[in-house]
């Protein structure tokens, strides 16, 4: 296939161009270049997409597909006006923010409600809390929809995205984690549920809707599991056998000033509940159905250490530092024991 990746420099992008090249395709990768190079064998093309006609010299060329990552709104619409009569088919890459419930699990596609299109003043994220990016990805769903057609718009609802180059630090903090050993901070219980999907899978998959012409409209991430298998998982991919978890209530964690989801004293992986119960607990079936598949956890925890190992200097995001955390161990020990 002859493959369009609006971006390619960094993680998703990036895999995916990655993994068409390996696959034998013809990839051109468009993009500013300034958060990363295209992987050798693709080819990179310099554009700025603030500006409405950058991909237009691209739309003689004619290609089979599409992958596009874009948040705002913008680079969007430039980019269907320039190319969607020049493409067979068109692959959105949305995520699972545009839900309006975050509170029910299993639900799926068919039956989650959706928030409203971004306000016509909003092009994009805003601020460090990146508010309306659900929004402005939803406006963003129903461009391509519109446009496109429903037969040639395959739009994928991404969850969590983990592995080897992850920016985040949600996954790689655990990693990192349990490779160090001794008592290891574990909030909440151990059966609440976690999801995600690495990197490489949802890149696969992505090329797989472009082969197979999928369209529709699916969520893009692993079935959940526990987080004591996570946890259990993580370690047993790194050699640790038996780590040492003491699992610490949600609500001693929140007085203490610990933090949900990323960023600092923030543990990865960990939301509010009931209130977000729904967030990683969605019904994948539809989209293993469609093609999706998910490898195993070992491997996702084995491609992680191994960039991390590769580049120690690799940001870190998320997490309590060690002072913080046997601090922590400390008090809800003290509490445990009156």
């Amino acid at each position: 296939m002859k493959i369009l990746i609006l971006g390619g420099t960094r993680f998703l992008g990036r895999a995916t161009a990655q993994l068409a090249v390996e696959q034998g395709h013809d990839v051109t990768c468009a993009a500013r270049g300034v958060s990363g190079v295209v992987p050798a064998g693709a080819r990179f093309v310099p554009v700025d997409r603030d500006d409405p006609e950058a991909l237009v010299p691209l739309a003689e060329e004619g290609f089979d597909a599409v992958v596009d990552v874009a948040r705002q709104i913008s680079h969007a619409r430039h980019a269907l006006a320039a190319l969607a009569d020049h493409v067979a088919h068109w692959s959105f890459v949305s995520t699972i923010s545009v839900y309006a419930d975050h509170t029910t699990p299993g639900q799926t596609v068919a039956d989650a409600p959706v928030l409203a299109p971004a306000p016509p003043d909003v092009d994009g994220p805003m601020g460090p809390d990146h508010r309306w990016y659900g929004e402005c990805k939803v406006s963003i769903e129903e461009m391509v929809r519109e446009r496109m057609g429903g037969d040639r718009s395959f739009i994928c609802r991404a969850g969590l995205i983990v592995g080897a180059e992850d920016p985040s630090d949600r996954f790689p903090y655990w990693v990192r984690r349990l490779a160090v050993g001794g008592e290891v901070l574990a909030p909440g219980h151990p059966t609440d549920r976690v999801q995600f999907v690495d990197v490489a899978d949802l890149a696969r998959w992505l090329l797989h809707a472009a082969g197979t012409r999928l369209a529709g409209t699916y969520d893009g991430s692993g079935p959940a599991m526990s987080r004591a298998d996570l946890l259990a998982g993580v370690a047993a991919g790194l050699g640790v056998t038996d780590p040492f978890l003491t699992w610490v209530d949600q609500e001693f964690l929140l007085s203490h000033d610990v933090r949900e989801w990323s960023g600092e004293r923030a543990l990865p992986l960990w939301v509010r509940l009931p209130e977000t119960a729904g967030l990683m607990d969605r019904d994948v079936r539809p989209a293993l159905d469609a093609g999706l598949t998910i490898r195993p956890l070992a491997d996702t925890v084995w491609a992680t250490a191994s960039w991390l190992a590769a580049h120690p200097a690799a940001v870190r995001q998320s997490g309590l530092d060690p002072a913080d955390e046997a601090a922590i161990l400390r008090k809800w020990q003290a509490v445990r024991d009156r």
